[in-house]
């Protein structure tokens, strides 16, 4: 079997489309959709449903990806590195959310670069959980950390951890909310409603302004949701597409926002925002740890998933 097919056929299966899979690989698309064909004709078996929208393997395309994957990208990589290994440098390709991969994906993997030529170089990518998915599906990272499972066998997703979602704001209004001299240990209401956590006459937490990253106001509803069983009815005020900003323009009180709790551990230990509520089940969102399937197999990605894997036992 002709390994530059079998190449041409793993690309296809990775990127879900024979347009995708002719611009990773420098190739025309009739070009591709040729080598596929000669390959089916070959196995005497269709690897792949044509769909509107790209391809989906077959039963016997998956099986074959499977089989085949891990070897081709071990002979990549051989070839790439060339005759003196130890000399080369492999470069690990990571994307994920801005805010997570570097406050804490990045400086875990730091230590891999190592300072005497043998260890990896790092190239990191920002997005959204879709935009990190596609990308590592299309081929153009190694390693994603994304904020949703991936369906599919295309993708391989191990859970990393867990991040605690928590409700701050500056100290102004935190007072205004009668809530005044709690300081970091927040509020543990006996009951509380859809109205907010305003005590007699204190603002209702509904009529403060509201930081998010977008206008959806996704935080803050996924904590309403979960917490109050309800929608909030704020707008936003300050709209940001950076948690790290969100955080800033909280504490310099431009209204609450809600934020991963190792975002805002520091800030809350300084006094810089109070935390408005401690629900006795605090919002949770899980990381994923995403690889190609198959691919874990090159060393290069198995130790960075390894590695960040041990970090994560230690981010509590």
């Amino acid at each position: 079997m002709d390994l530059a097919l079998l190449r041409t056929f793993v690309t296809v299966h990775r990127a879900g489309s024979f347009t995708r899979a002719a611009a990773l690989l420098g190739l025309s698309q009739p070009a591709v959709t040729s080598q596929i064909r000669t390959l089916e004709r070959q196995l005497g078996r269709p690897l792949f449903l044509r769909q509107a929208r790209g391809v989906t393997p077959t039963t016997i395309g998956d099986e074959l990806a499977h089989k085949a994957a891990p070897h081709l990208d071990a002979l990549m990589e051989i070839a790439e590195a060339g005759p003196d290994e130890e000399s080369s440098m492999r470069t690990l390709h990571l994307a994920g959310p801005p805010e997570f991969t570097a406050e804490r994906a990045l400086p875990a993997l730091t230590a891999l670069t190592g300072q005497d030529g043998h260890g990896y170089a790092l190239r990191a990518s920002f997005g959204t959980a879709d935009e990190v998915l596609e990308g590592l599906a299309a081929g153009h990272h190694d390693l994603a950390i994304a904020t949703a499972r991936p369906r599919g066998a295309l993708l391989t997703a191990t859970p990393l951890c867990d991040e605690e979602h928590v409700l701050v704001a500056g100290e102004r209004w935190a007072a205004r909310l009668g809530l005044g001299g709690l300081g970091a240990g927040g509020l543990v209401p006996r009951g509380f409603g859809r109205g907010g956590l305003g005590r007699g006459g204190a603002l209702p937490l509904e009529n403060l302004p509201v930081v998010e990253v977008h206008e959806t106001l996704p935080f803050v509803s996924r904590y309403w949701a979960a917490v109050f069983d309800a929608r909030p009815a704020a707008s936003g005020a300050v709209i940001v597409p950076d948690l790290r900003a969100v955080l800033a323009c909280a504490a310099s009180g431009a209204g609450l926002a809600v934020l991963p709790r190792y975002l805002c551990a520091d800030a809350l230990k300084r006094g810089d925002v109070v935390t408005l509520l401690e629900p006795p089940v605090p919002p949770l969102r899980t990381y994923f740890l995403v690889v190609r399937t198959g691919t874990q197999a090159m060393p290069h990605i198995a130790r960075a998933h390894e590695w960040l894997l041990r970090a994560a036992a230690e981010w509590s």
